[in-house]
């Protein structure tokens, strides 16, 4: 038996293309020397080294062939987007292409770089002309309609540094313009009007953290505490894991000196963020890339950009890169917990534990409740579950309002142990929490399923999951088990069948196909999908099983019978 955890991965998407380490006998890219092939040789390299997301070394070869009395257009706007992807952005910007030959979309992104490096370098009267809606068109409109107040303040036009931007149909424009807009209220002392704007993001039954982060130290810097520490309560009260607003309310209820506003170059960091997110998630991730080194020219220190920067880095393949991203937020920071996670899990997936566990004990040894549930987790990953549980226990008493996903957690350590009454009590503790969260109605649905237990209730748990999640090959997969623990096999071949569509390397989903075409006399078909299940690299367990229904010849009948209500 198997039990599916379903884990969130780190990293978010792909970058356009990445490819793995070079085949045994060919020399790595980045250890090719610039000066040792010809220019079109290092335009072939740096176009692979750019395929492979590693733009610094793109950068390197792009920048060689530049310079080479036959470059052309191509090779020109290479070395602009690989220097842009590496974060050289004062480089991008000499460099960036507007002659007649360069393409539209490269002159646009030049356009846009150029504004954010003026203001990175102060120029105020260079800037805010060069981020007009005429001046940069689709799709970096929305950032730069984000950006045109804050060059407008560098510029000293206060007028139009107060007028909201505005792109039509844009909601995040209208959102996040509304939030810079209250900042440079404040920035020309029209406190009142700020507050107008903080107060309508703030406002509802569910406003965003940033905006009640950016509300609560405005009402600080105004010497409002009291208020600050009630709006930071009522956020808690509905994200009572977050650092940030912990962060904040200890600070405000301790007296402490608020953040200050932010600065002009600050700001701009902060309205690319949301550019940048909204790419990521259109899975433009070359362009995100490009807007999150845009945000850390502005603010090396957006603890979240560098985040992001390494999640993407990651999912490219770059870990050395990923890992160096990771590496920037410091102990303190609200980012630190969430970056020394994925910094741990890098190695984790590398396949270097020891040194994944190292990282995380480290980060938890502050006592940081974010990083100890890091360390759990990768203790669970390496079936350390006794000293994952009894960590989760530590977490679930200090806290007034435990979380789900502790409960989750400790679930499924306990459920491992083989302490399956303790195990079920928590995973129904943390349904009773989040009643509609797929991950834990398909785990606790599936225990059931396997152990022959509250079927039908099982069967509406993950029927439930699958509705939420209906690409799960996971999910679809224990939909299938229990259509074969109720005996209905032409029902739980048809959706195991769909499941290894979706997931056809689980050895797990292979082993439960091969016994459902067993049950319904398709016998040759089963012992197809057992043996394939042993070159699937299953866990002891299910090669024991699938072993064991090949040599015995009497398939799942072979097992020890599991009871069934």
């Amino acid at each position: 038996m198997r039990l599916k955890l379903l884990v969130a991965a780190a990293p978010l998407v792909l970058l356009c293309a990445c490819a793995g380490a070079p085949p045994q006998g060919q020399i790595a890219r980045s250890q090719i020397e610039p000066n040792s092939i010809s220019p079109y040789g290092m335009f072939l390299a740096g176009q692979a080294a750019l395929n492979d997301g590693k733009s610094g070394d793109a950068a390197r070869f792009f920048d060689q062939a530049r310079g080479h009395p036959e470059a052309d257009v191509v090779v020109a706007e290479r070395a602009f987007l690989a220097a842009l992807l590496a974060g050289d952005i004062e480089k991008a910007a000499q460099v960036a292409p507007t002659g007649e030959d360069a393409s539209e979309a490269t002159k646009r992104l030049g356009k846009l770089v150029q504004g954010v490096e003026a203001i990175a370098e102060g120029k105020g009267k260079i800037a805010q002309p060069a981020l007009t809606p005429d001046s940069v068109a689709f799709p970096h409109r929305p950032a730069a309609a984000l950006l045109a107040p804050w060059a407008a303040a560098l510029n000293g036009d206060v007028e139009a540094s107060l007028t909201r931007p505005v792109v039509r149909n844009d909601r995040l424009v209208e959102y996040f313009g509304q939030l810079g807009q209250a900042h440079l209220f404040e920035r020309a002392k029209r406190y009142d009007e700020a507050e107008t704007n903080f107060k309508a993001l703030t406002g509802g039954d569910d406003p965003a953290e940033l905006a009640v982060l950016a509300y609560g130290a405005f009402l600080e810097r105004r010497g409002r505490r009291p208020e600050a520490v009630e709006l930071y309560d009522l956020a808690l009260g509905r994200e009572p894991a977050s650092v940030a607003l912990k962060q904040s309310r200890l600070r405000a209820a301790a007296g402490k000196a608020p953040p200050a506003p932010p600065t002009i170059r600050e700001g701009a960091a902060f309205s690319l963020l949301a550019p940048a997110s909204n790419m990521i998630q259109a899975k433009q991730t070359q362009l995100a890339l490009a807007y999150l080194r845009l945000v850390l020219r502005l603010d090396p220190k957006r603890d979240e950009a560098w985040v992001m920067v390494g999640d993407v880095m990651q999912a490219a393949g770059d870990t050395e890169a990923a890992r160096a991203a990771y590496g920037k937020p410091k102990p303190g920071s609200p980012e630190y917990g969430a970056a020394q996670a994925k910094l741990a899990w890098t190695y984790q997936s590398a396949e270097d534990p020891e040194t994944a566990i190292k990282l995380a004990r480290a980060a938890a040894s502050a006592g940081d409740p974010d990083a100890r549930l890091t360390l759990a987790d990768l203790l669970r990953a390496n079936e350390r579950y006794e000293e994952a549980a009894q960590l989760l226990t530590g977490l679930i008493n200090e806290d007034k309002s435990p979380d789900w996903r502790l409960y989750y957690a400790r679930g499924v350590s306990l459920e491992r142990l083989g302490r399956w009454s303790e195990a079920e009590k928590d995973l129904q503790a943390a349904l009773k929490i989040r009643p509609d969260e797929p991950e834990l109605l398909n785990y606790l649905g599936y225990t059931w399923i396997d152990r022959g237990e509250r079927l039908k209730e099982a069967l509406a748990m993950v029927e439930k999951a699958v509705a939420q999640n209906p690409r799960s090959g996971a999910m679809i997969d224990s939909l299938g088990w229990a259509y074969y623990r109720m005996g209905d096999y032409k029902t739980a071949i048809q959706k195991l069948e769909q499941a290894v569509e979706l997931e056809a390397g689980d050895p797990d989903i292979n082993n439960h196909l091969g016994d459902a075409y067993w049950k319904a006399g398709r016998k040759d078909e089963a012992a197809f999908q057992w043996r394939r299940v042993l070159t699937l690299k299953p866990d002891a367990k299910i090669r024991a099983e699938a072993e064991r229904k090949l040599a015995s010849g009497a398939g799942p009948d072979s097992l020890p019978a599991v009871a069934r209500q």
